[in-house]
């Protein structure tokens, strides 16, 4: 009988110490989630000084961009237009100087080492352009006859140059680093707590699909952040910023989606775009009344009411996209 009793009281002990053991093992899985969703680099998004939290540096994702813009650029066949390819240096030249010139004359001067600036037009009738980070863009040649004019250009050059300038694209890796090691901190807590096999992989799915359901709306936040600044980059390079309300309009036109749904898209509709352009109509053109040089944008250091609004990735992966693509 007393062997019974030691037996049981042993058994006791075994069960205690394992699932004082689980216990630990959930702690410290709970704090190395605390860890990694605390770590990396804050950084402030210019103009509209919304903070954002990165886990790649400037250096790694400029890396990754260069080699990848040259890749593309090995294959893609340059504009024999002579006058068109001028125009788009041009456009994207102001605006990189206009940029340039705001980020040093608003303590953001040690940035400008991640920029390394190339404008190319290519022979490709989609009606797109893209921005790689550092300032790496391509402009397809159908996208001329929707801009119709030099400022139009500028609106479009100036979103593509907004997403490298608020690092859009390091964000995003950011996001999608962290929601990785959410899942697999979530495997390793089920798996501590019991939970079993099927369970773990039914929990994984829905959680990955929230994340990609919450994922298309940070890229419309994105858009949006881009068109805002695109919108006061333009202005600050002396294009006049109303001149992208009617480009929208002609899009918006040509691609018949202005009343699309924004919800399931990581785009938002060519109506919602106009309706915050307008918006911020009245800003963008402090930037550029009286102002045909843009040494007063330039240098100024007016910073909008932080903003909430924050890719679609295109080929190569890490580009950004203004969602001009003709059907």
């Amino acid at each position: 009988m007393a062997s019974d009793e030691a037996l049981s009281y042993t058994d006791d002990v075994e069960y205690h110490l394992i699932e004082h053991m689980k216990n630990i093992k959930l702690i410290l899985l709970v704090v190395l989630a605390a860890i990694l969703v605390g770590c990396g680099t804050t950084k402030t998004v210019p103009i509209t000084g919304r903070q954002q939290s990165l886990m790649v540096s400037d250096g790694e994702v400029l890396s990754l961009s260069t080699q990848q813009y040259q890749e593309f650029m090995k294959s893609a066949k340059l504009s024999t237009n002579a006058t068109n390819t001028a125009m788009v240096k041009r456009v994207g030249e102001k605006l990189a100087t206009a940029v340039t010139n705001y980020l040093r004359s608003n303590g953001m001067a040690d940035d400008l080492q991640y920029y390394k600036w190339q404008f190319n037009l290519v022979q490709n009738n989609q009606v797109n352009a893209w921005c790689m980070p550092g300032g790496l863009i391509c402009v397809y040649e159908g996208l001329l006859p929707v801009t119709q004019n030099e400022a139009s250009l500028a609106i479009v050059l100036g979103h593509e140059i907004a997403h490298a300038v608020a690092r859009h694209s390091a964000e995003q890796m950011s996001t999608q680093m962290k929601q990785q090691y959410g899942l697999q901190i979530g495997s390793a807590v089920a798996g501590a707590m019991g939970v079993g096999a099927t369970a773990q992989s039914i929990g994984q799915w829905a959680l990955s699909q929230q994340f990609n359901f919450k994922n298309l709306k940070y890229s419309r936040n994105h858009e949006s952040e881009a068109d805002h600044l695109g919108l006061i980059f333009a202005a600050m390079a002396g294009y006049d910023p109303q001149v992208a309300v009617p480009f929208w309009q002609r899009m918006a036109a040509h691609t018949g989606s202005s009343q699309q749904s924004d919800i399931y898209s990581d785009h938002p509709s060519d109506a919602t775009r106009i309706k915050q352009i307008q918006g911020w109509m009245p800003e963008a053109l402090t930037y550029y009344k009286g102002n045909s040089s843009s040494s007063k944008s330039s240098t100024s250091g007016k910073s909008s009411k932080t903003s909430k609004t924050t890719k679609k990735s295109t080929t190569p992966q890490t580009t950004k996209t203004i969602h001009i693509k003709s059907k």
